[in-house]
């Protein structure tokens, strides 16, 4: 009976922040600086005929919650809220909290703390020697993932030393 023989090594490593992002909106300005100025010198491949980006957003979502309270200051109701972009996250909290038919049948005002929020964005890379690997940024870590070369890491992480609210 044959043996398994192993291809290929994948690593994955995470940096959590020491402080976490303060909003989804300081993530997003370091995650379009990565798009706009490719820091880790990725480069453009074809996939199905077609011409792909060096550095390019995979998925991305954003979580809150809106709590209702009364006027004794009881929460009295409660909406979790979940949309897969930044822009729709906006709308859909600025529309919830001021719905007042909601409200009243809540039976409170309803408040969005958005410290509370959570978010994620993945982007996928390609380096000039073909590999395709992730970096997911969250609230409080960013994770590299789906790299086999250890020269991927150390290119972000001496790119990360770099920023301060990576650190």
């Amino acid at each position: 009976m044959a043996d398994f023989v192993a291809k290929s090594t994948v690593k994955s490593a995470e940096r959590k922040l020491a402080t976490p992002f303060a909003s989804k909106e300081a993530m997003n300005t370091i995650i379009s600086a990565i798009i706009t100025d490719n820091p880790w010198g990725c480069t453009s491949y074809t996939s199905g005929g077609e011409t792909l980006a060096a550095v390019q957003k995979t998925s991305e979502y954003y979580t809150g919650k809106i709590p209702y309270e009364n006027v004794q200051g009881k929460t009295v109701g409660q909406i979790s809220v979940k949309a897969g972009t930044a822009g729709a996250f906006d709308t859909n909290i600025s529309t919830i909290v001021a719905n007042t038919a909601l409200a009243s049948a809540m039976g409170g005002t309803a408040s969005h703390d958005s410290s509370e929020d959570s978010f994620s964005v993945t982007l996928k890379c390609h380096t000039d020697t073909g590999e395709l690997y992730n970096v997911r940024f969250s609230r409080d870590a960013i994770n590299v993932s789906s790299y086999e070369d250890d020269s991927i890491l150390t290119t972000i992480e001496t790119w990360a030393d770099g920023i301060t609210a990576l650190a």
